[in-house]
C-alpha cells in the first residue's frame, strides 16, 4: 500500500480516490487561474472606444493616441483596448487637469 503519492509514483498504484484527489488538486488552481484571467474586459477598435466612453470617432481617436494611449494596443489596423486601464487613465488624466 503507498501512503505518499510522488512524482514517481506509477499511475497504476494509485486508487481511484488518490487519482481523484490529484484531478481536483491540478483543476483546481488552473480554473482560479482562467478566471482571474476572463475578468479582464477589452473593447475592441475605434467602435470600442467609442461606446465605452460615449464619444465621436473624432474624439475616440484622440484620446487613443492620447489619453488612453497605454491602455491601447494596436498592430497594424487591428485595435484591442484593455477597458479597465483606459478609464482608470482617463479617470487620473481628468484629476491632474
Amino acid at each position: 500500500m503507498i501512503t505518499s503519492i510522488t512524482n514517481e509514483t506509477p499511475l497504476a498504484m494509485l486508487t481511484v480516490g488518490q487519482f481523484m484527489e490529484l484531478v481536483k488538486a491540478n483543476t483546481a488552481t488552473e480554473t482560479e487561474t482562467q478566471i482571474a484571467e476572463s475578468e479582464k474586459v477589452f473593447v475592441y477598435g475605434l467602435r470600442g472606444i467609442r461606446k465605452l466612453f460615449n464619444v465621436s470617432h473624432a474624439t475616440a481617436q484622440r484620446y487613443k493616441d492620447t489619453i488612453i494611449k497605454d491602455a491601447v494596443m494596436q498592430q497594424g489596423r487591428k485595435i484591442i483596448t484593455d477597458a479597465d486601464l483606459a478609464l482608470e487613465l482617463f479617470n487620473s488624466k481628468g484629476r491632474r487637469d
